[in-house]
């Protein structure tokens, strides 16, 4: 069971649904909470819970989407405790419209908060947690991003960044036990409120995710993970690569691809790649010996 006593925790966006559920979770379990929202009054009616239950937190009124007050919470949050071990990004907005309704300004505000946000977050605590070579770090993603959804551009398109973001910060955050994973939750909350039938919403409560959250911070964490979790299910989404097919110059066109797709798209010789240069390490090889045996 994970123990998290003597740690200190950030969630933010925690004054209601997931964010509350996140909180209220880790202070079960012995963290010093900083509960982040942007409403003053959510953020404390969140923290009186917590301290009703024998836990420790403390309210911060703060925009992720400005990051002068978020480095003012972090450096509130140094005075007052010390440390930030977790992070647990977790604010946001909808603006959900089909592309030809969305505008510019619903595109630019969803990325403001969930996108600059989140990295508005990771700075302040960045070099922090690399000084004391210690630090969990959550993003959250969504399906929308991953799989895609009607109506959602601007949302998918912020929460696919969060796992381009988690998969560089896990690789610089590595040397210095900083872990780094995205969440990809589906839960009824305000921010869902007549999108869900009844009884889906009822199997979906945001206390079935944390479970999640709780093992991403852990100090037995895992890096670079991406995990969903919705109504007590945990999966794992992984992206994954096939491994190519070397294609002569004469065949390098739209045609001789069309011939091909079903060998390029074959997964059965599929390999993790960890970084973009494996990638790029794989291609040159995949060439390197297809070359060499046609010279042969």
């Amino acid at each position: 069971m994970n123990d998290f006593n003597g740690r200190v925790a950030i969630v933010t966006g925690a004054g209601n649904g997931l964010g509350r559920s996140h909180a209220k979770g880790l202070a079960r379990l012995g963290a010093r909470v900083v509960v982040s929202d942007l409403s003053a009054s959510a953020a404390q009616s969140v923290v009186a819970e917590i301290e009703a239950d024998g836990g420790q937190a403390i309210a911060a009124a703060t925009d992720v989407a400005d990051a002068a007050a978020v480095n003012a919470m972090v450096e509130r949050i140094l005075g007052q405790w010390g440390r930030i071990d977790i992070l647990v990004n977790n604010a946001g907005i909808l603006r959900d419209k089909s592309m030809s309704k969305l505008t510019l300004e619903d595109f630019e505000l969803v990325l403001k908060v969930h996108l600059t946000g989140t990295f508005n977050c990771i700075k302040a605590v960045w070099d922090h947690m690399k000084a004391r070579q210690y630090g969990r770090i959550v993003l959250t993603a969504s399906s929308s991003g991953i799989f895609g959804n009607f109506g959602q551009t601007n949302y998918g398109s912020a929460k696919a960044a969060m796992v381009g973001m988690m998969n560089c910060l896990a690789i610089e955050g590595a040397k210095y036990d900083i872990r780094v994973n995205a969440l990809a939750p589906t839960a009824a909350t305000q921010m869902t409120d007549g999108l869900l039938a009844p009884e889906a919403a009822a199997l979906l409560s945001p206390e079935t995710v944390t479970p999640a959250v709780l093992y991403l911070v852990g100090d037995n964490a895992p890096t670079k993970t991406i995990m969903g979790a919705g109504a007590g299910v945990f999966a794992v989404t992984e992206i994954r690569e096939s491994e190519g097919v070397f294609l002569p110059e004469e065949q390098r066109t739209p045609e001789g691809i069309a011939a091909a797709i079903g060998r390029i798209r074959d997964q059965s010789h599929s390999r993790p790649i960890e970084t973009a240069f494996q990638q790029t390490a794989k291609y040159v090889e995949i060439a390197s010996a297809a070359i060499g045996k046609i010279r042969a």
